[in-house]
């Protein structure tokens, strides 16, 4: 088993057994793709949510946010292409009985050549040192210019087949650079099928009186169908935004790897609107902010990658995301898109109502260029999750599991734990306790002795544990553990809040 897998493994098993993921309707035999957080795990989502909400709206004084409903009129989707596109090219193969997407088995065999490529250079620059010149020796090694031209050749055969829905050539293609199933090894596929991907439903209290709706299979239209009603009731003035935070569903016939994709999730989006022609400067400005965003919370910069897109989808003029290494490869955790003026004109067509924003700066009117930004929340949960988890060696010889989530992030801030069950300690820590609550999550433990609760709490996230001894009841101080180094230090009790408060502010990160 391959080092990488094995963790992902480790992640899952500590994700369920301290409370952060558990199986949907797990009684039952569980559902699958979907899941449920659980007490720990709600709470990180939550931080995550407000971190992300207070970056965009709180701190810009030209984006609202808003919560529009998941059911919507049917023919939103018609409009925006999601009833006639919304489709993935799927491939069965035959002897393993597994189902992929096309486009990724493709995508992933492109990226297999591009490590051969980064091999031959790592390999090189080893051999020659200061003088290595990485541009020369790209645009001139035999095998890396060979390696190039195939996935020159692979992507341009690729994204036209795709924009020409052409299935047959995508197979094709598959078959001719030799693919085989990652299971069984096998190349023995079917012919590739667009599968819609969106949940319908009936709204109706009779069936024959019912209409056909859809769970909505993002949360952007909802933002679109409101941007009139937005605009002109904050009195917004171009550029401004909307952002929103939301469940979205999508029927995945390759739903995979724990929860980076569900049938269930959710969405962390913000439409910017501006002037025709001021798109291109917009994407590249929130392309520099959202990657400030995720570097913000302490994670390496080597982790994250931007990925600009080959196949642009229909309403883009231009499309990147950043990419996390998860485990099991960079993949996608956040979208930028310039979305042109697709959405916004394609409402206006099928509504019949004007959509449109008087500038009086250029004194004309004009349909909105949208550059969007949208994260998924479970994926950036399992980001943090994933590069959080750490198994330790100590001096002692002993181990430990830790998460080191970022303090602001932290489902819990601080454990406060009485050293023994007497001598009225655990009511002194119930009067630290009843102070502390209101101002961040709070946990109180006295089971265990007191190096056990350490690695509970280790295991959890949490930055600071509390103890409360008997020089607590002599002097009114308490030790205060740090989760990372696990060194401590003596502070008096009426010191605790403020110093807690300063080291998960969200001005640290």
């Amino acid at each position: 088993m391959q080092k990488g897998e094995d963790i992902f493994k480790k992640i899952i098993a500590h994700a369920k057994e301290y409370g952060f993921i558990f199986q949907s309707s797990e009684i039952y035999d569980g559902l699958s793709a979907v899941y449920d957080y659980g007490q720990n795990g709600s709470a990180l989502k939550n931080n995550i949510k407000d971190y992300w909400w207070k970056s965009m709206v709180q701190y810009h004084e030209n984006i609202v946010g808003i919560d529009s409903a998941i059911f919507m009129h049917p023919t939103v989707w018609k409009a925006s292409g999601h009833v006639d596109a919304f489709n993935d090219p799927l491939i069965d193969n035959k002897d393993s009985k597994k189902r992929y997407r096309a486009d990724v088995l493709i995508e992933d065999h492109m990226a297999k050549l591009e490590d051969k490529i980064n091999k031959e250079v790592e390999k090189a620059a080893k051999r020659f040192g200061e003088t290595f010149d990485e541009k020369m020796f790209r645009e001139t090694n035999p095998r890396v210019l060979a390696n190039q031209e195939k996935i020159d050749n692979i992507r341009t055969r690729f994204v036209k087949a795709l924009d020409n829905n052409d299935l047959k050539d995508v197979k094709a293609l598959i078959e001719e650079q030799g693919i085989a199933c990652p299971v069984s090894g096998s190349k023995n596929w079917t012919d590739v099928r667009q599968f819609n991907l969106m949940f319908s439903t009936q709204m109706g209290s009779l069936s024959e009186d019912a209409n056909l709706i859809y769970l909505r299979p993002e949360t952007a239209q909802g933002i679109f169908v409101n941007y009139l009603n937005v605009q002109k009731t904050g009195r917004m003035k171009i550029p401004f935004g909307i952002a929103q935070i939301g469940k979205a569903f999508r029927n995945e016939i390759v739903a995979r790897q724990f929860i980076f994709r569900m049938r269930e999730f959710e969405q962390m989006e913000m439409q910017y609107f501006v002037r025709p022609g001021d798109e291109k400067q917009w994407y590249e400005y929130w392309k520099e902010e959202r990657i400030k965003w995720h570097k913000s919370l302490g994670i390496p910069d080597e982790l994250f990658r931007f990925h600009d897109h080959d196949k642009l989808a229909h309403y883009a003029n231009a499309a990147a995301d950043i990419e996390f290494e998860f485990s099991f490869g960079f993949k996608e955790l956040e979208g930028i898109h310039s979305r042109t003026d697709f959405d916004l004109g394609a409402h206006q067509k099928f509504s019949g109502k004007k959509l449109q924003y008087f500038d009086p700066e250029t004194n004309e009117s004009y349909v909105p260029y949208v550059v969007e930004t949208s994260i998924g929340l479970d994926r950036m949960f399992l980001a943090i999750l994933s590069h959080a988890y750490k198994e330790e060696t100590l001096e002692d010889g002993s181990q430990r599991v830790v998460l080191n989530i970022p303090p602001m992030l932290a489902p819990v801030k601080a454990a406060i734990l009485p050293l023994m069950k007497k001598d009225g300690l655990p009511e002194k820590a119930r009067e630290l306790m009843d102070k502390l609550k209101y101002d961040f999550m709070c946990r109180y433990e006295e089971k265990d002795a007191i190096g056990r609760r350490y690695r509970r709490q280790d295991a959890i996230g949490t930055p600071y544990c509390i103890t409360i001894d008997h020089q607590t009841l002599e002097d009114n101080t308490v030790t205060i553990r740090e989760r990372d180094t696990m060194q401590q230090e003596r502070l008096h009790m009426d010191e605790v809040k403020q110093v807690v408060l300063e080291r998960i502010s969200y001005r640290r990160g």
